[in-house]
């Protein structure tokens, strides 16, 4: 049996879950999973039912989970919470409490969709690029931080980035492990030139780069690597960097595709347990709409399949019904163009559970 704990979160987390979950059960039936699917608090819908952005009732959960589908946290609501109260605290919470160091976010580009991106059709035609961003480490999680009282009466804002040998060495051996599955390249992405912590991390990557001969590795500065995915994206395959510069660079890398509500993410432990979710945010401007686009949290269900519960035909299957909706035309608002008319949240739920249906049942893929 394999433990699903679901956390919808906040404002649209709690219309694209649902959608996801949909297809989940419809996978899992399908091969047998034995899944026991659960749901808990976290985020706003926490500090709303009991004060806290993570309960300990929901870690204990996640704990005892295999694997976690996670809608999204925060909104304007909360902006004026003490920090410790934020919803995004409890999202920071969760990942260290689970050690969650490894975020894969790929940036696939799908050819129904390369006149919704912003660059050039020819730059981002058949892009698929995959960002290793190590999550339990430097500046969001480094000490001392705060904001301190300076003898001349200005108020002074702090932030440690510090990361240590041991979880360089673990973030890059994840991301050298994942480019010989794919295109055999690296690029690691630093500041070297000017952060100490970053020269580390270039000498910790170099160094282990001599047990993986069939990956090229070459390291970037990350302003550079940062223009080079809007100049030409398609000359990266796998990418590795620190947790604040992968925050950044992969919602860049995620616009390339045309909408950052296509792009799924997983964020794992050397045990194979993961929290799975979209990169968007909550939305707070479209919840309750039927505008949210449920794909990239479907996508996450695929990425959950493969990763955690070792099921790859089902996050296969899920991932050519995305495709066969796309064929069909059907588009939520984000990745509609001029001239199509945008279907709902629930509607593009339905028709890719259609499509997941209608595949396994003709036998196209199997068990």
């Amino acid at each position: 049996m394999a433990k699903i704990l679901l956390l919808p979160g906040d404002y649209i987390g709690q219309e694209i879950v649902p959608q996801a979950e949909k297809v989940l059960s419809t996978v899992g039936r399908a091969f047998d999973l034995d899944l026991e699917l659960d749901s808990a608090l976290i985020g706003g819908a926490a500090v709303d039912a009991v004060g806290v952005p993570l309960p300990e009732e929901t870690l204990a959960k996640a704990r005892a989970a295999d694997a976690i589908l996670l809608g999204a946290v925060g909104g304007p609501a909360y902006d004026e919470l003490p920090r410790d109260k934020r919803p995004e605290r409890g999202l920071l919470q969760i990942r260290s409490a689970l050690d969650l160091f490894g975020n894969l976010r790929p940036a696939i580009m799908y050819p129904q969709l390369v006149g919704a991106s912003s660059l050039k059709p020819e730059l981002v035609a058949g892009l698929d690029i995959l960002i290793v961003r190590e999550l339990t480490g430097g500046i969001y999680f480094g000490e001392p931080r705060g904001v301190r009282q300076l003898e001349n009466g200005d108020r002074e804002g702090f932030n440690t980035y510090v990361y240590n040998e041991t979880e360089i060495r673990r973030i890059a051996r994840l991301a050298f492990e994942l480019a010989q599955k794919r295109g055999g390249r690296l690029c690691s992405v630093d500041k070297a030139n000017v952060l100490e912590a970053t020269v580390l991390w270039r000498e910790v990557v170099t160094e282990l780069a001599g047990e993986y001969p069939d990956v090229e590795l070459e390291h970037l500065y990350v302003d550079n690597a940062a223009m080079q995915l809007v100049r030409a994206p398609k000359q990266f395959d796998v990418m590795v960097t620190g947790n604040m510069f992968g925050d950044i660079l992969s919602d860049a890398a995620a616009m390339l595709t045309g909408s950052i509500g296509m792009l799924p993410s997983a964020s794992l432990n050397a045990q194979g347990q993961g929290i799975y979710e979209p990169c968007h945010g909550s939305a707070p401007d479209i919840a309750g709409q039927g505008k949210a686009n449920p794909l990239a949290t479907i996508l996450s269900v695929a990425m959950m399949l493969r990763y955690s519960l070792q099921c790859a035909s089902g996050a296969d299957a899920i991932e050519t019904a995305v495709g066969v909706v796309l064929d069909r035309g059907l588009r939520t608002p984000d990745i509609a163009e001029e001239g199509q008319e945008p279907v709902t949240t629930e509607e593009m739920g339905a028709a890719v559970l259609d499509a997941l249906e209608y595949q396994l049942a003709s036998g196209r893929t199997a068990a």
